[in-house]
């Protein structure tokens, strides 16, 4: 993975396709856009996604819904990412997610955690997302 600032963004791009795939699998992405890849993270709070087309697109990490989807202009240079050690192998995470009603302000309400607990946490809270929808529309 390459982490690190391009200009006000901190970015998390996978670095091949391989692993474009393996973490598009990790983090259920074909369960609902089966048509993207993701190939990273812009602030941590969306993915950077691409079509078979090679466009690239934007989508908050919760919820995983096609409504979500805005188009991104993706042009990074890589040599000019800055890491920074502070955030390396690290992912902001709202304990309680905006959509659910959690502070995006609240210091309480945010954690640092893995990657692997991300993938856990986005794939947990897209499944309740969709489960209540689907609640919804059966009532």
């Amino acid at each position: 993975m390459i982490e690190g600032w391009h200009n006000d963004d901190y970015l998390v791009l996978f670095e091949d396709q391989a692993e474009a795939i393996r973490l598009t699998e990790a983090y259920g992405l074909r369960e609902y856009l089966p048509d993207y890849t993701i190939l990273g993270l812009r602030g941590w709070d969306d993915f950077i996604l691409a079509d078979a087309q090679g466009q690239f697109f934007t989508i908050p990490t919760v919820p995983l819904e096609p409504k979500h989807i805005e188009p991104f202009s993706f042009s990074v240079d890589l040599a000019a990412i800055k890491s920074d050690e502070r955030f390396r192998n690290k992912v902001k995470w709202y304990v309680k997610p905006i959509l659910f009603g959690g502070d995006p302000n609240a210091k309480e309400n945010i954690i640092w955690i893995s990657y692997e607990q991300h993938t856990e946490l986005v794939r947990w809270w897209s499944k309740l997302y969709r489960d209540i929808i689907n609640q919804k529309e059966e009532t």
